[in-house]
């Protein structure tokens, strides 16, 4: 799924500098498509330039930090993707006419209302038609054969037009060029499908990010990306309560959050409960909605590292529930310095990765 809200590529690029811009920190890849093969050439982790990811950074600040980001990278290529978070960038399904993804952007610019139920005039959208899965061959026969008006599904991106040409202003600023910015609530699932393909098309399962400051979750029906959400809880949440129990340091919390997480049991598991019947929600809901079981649920973001963390949420969500790596399918051609990083590092990288093959 790429969902780009434009694409400046006549063709498919064989090596991107792929920017997840989190609250807390700002995550990149470096990858390099050669062949059927994907090679990781690079990772970089800094600090976001603002805490917050509630208010928008001034373009010359945001231009320094990503030039800062290519120098970490080694400035190898000028090629950049950039995953917008959930605060600048929607996506959501919608029933929509067999016509030109064209005609289908300018459906949603001037009547959003209509097939969003909100006005949102000042967007910049993209759309991608939903594959129907092999059950449902005879009705996608029928459906070419039926009038454009007939409504299909549709996955929509959308950002403020703002947001699109202020992140093209800090690319040009940085040195880089913007191929593509992309919603990152779709890179979940495009980093999933490479790195656990058999899983992604076969079986019903949930992705879960946990952030920052907030959860994503994706649940992908048989290859298909069915249901996404955001809840408003994340690691920081984890963290402060963490210290407020304890009286000590946030950077204390974290450390004691991830790493000795038997001898604060008992702190942690009210602050995350709250997280696991959020998520518990979303999979209720698509699991009466569509009369399916969920099978898995994969966990991923800087929470994932901490054991009782994965092991409390699973007994809250009443599925199996386990890490996964992104970075699976990429052959490392990291810098040898970094080779020890990339283990720790790597559940940090599911969004910049999943941008990243939007892109190539």
């Amino acid at each position: 799924m790429a969902l780009p809200f434009f694409n400046r590529a006549a063709k498919k690029p064989d090596q991107i500098v792929a920017v997840d811009l989190g609250g807390r920190q700002t995550k990149a890849v470096l990858i390099q498509r050669h062949g059927e093969r994907y090679l990781l050439l690079n990772f970089a982790v800094r600090a976001a330039p603002a805490e917050s990811d509630s208010k928008e950074l001034p373009v010359e600040t945001l231009g320094e930090h990503l030039k800062n980001i290519n120098v970490d990278l080694g400035e190898r290529t000028k090629l950049a993707c950039i995953a917008l978070c959930e605060n600048d960038s929607l996506l959501r399904h919608a029933e929509m006419p067999l016509v030109p993804v064209s005609d289908l952007r300018l459906m949603l610019k001037h009547g959003s209302k209509t097939y969003l139920q909100q006005d949102l005039s000042d967007y910049v959208f993209d759309c991608q038609f939903i594959r129907p899965k092999p059950a449902d061959a005879k009705k996608s026969e029928a459906a070419k054969a039926a009038p454009a008006t007939q409504k299909n599904k549709v996955l929509v991106g959308g950002a403020r037009k703002k947001v699109i040409d202020d992140m093209q202003a800090a690319c040009r600023a940085a040195g880089l060029v913007p191929a593509q910015i992309v919603p990152g609530l779709i890179a979940p699932a495009n980093a999933f499908e490479m790195a656990e393909p058999e899983i992604f098309a076969k079986e019903v399962v949930a992705l879960v990010d946990i952030g920052f400051r907030r959860t994503s979750i994706s649940i992908l029906d048989v290859g298909e990306l069915a249901l996404n959400r955001v809840v408003n809880i994340g690691g920081d949440h984890l963290t402060s309560g963490l210290a407020e129990a304890l009286g000590i340091s946030d950077d204390e919390a974290e450390g004691i959050k991830v790493g000795m997480p038997s001898e604060v049991q008992h702190n942690l598991e009210p602050l995350i409960a709250p997280l696991g019947r959020e998520l518990r929600t979303s999979i209720e809901f698509f699991e009466h909605q569509q009369d399916k079981a969920l099978t898995q649920v994969f966990i991923s973001g800087g929470s994932s590292r901490g054991e009782f963390i994965v092991a409390t949420l699973q007994n809250e969500l009443m599925a199996p529930c386990q890490t996964w790596n992104p970075t699976k399918f990429l052959q490392p051609s990291v810098p040898p310095q970094k080779m020890p990083e990339l283990e720790a590092v790597a559940p940090l990288l599911t969004f910049a990765v999943g941008a990243a093959m939007a892109a190539l």
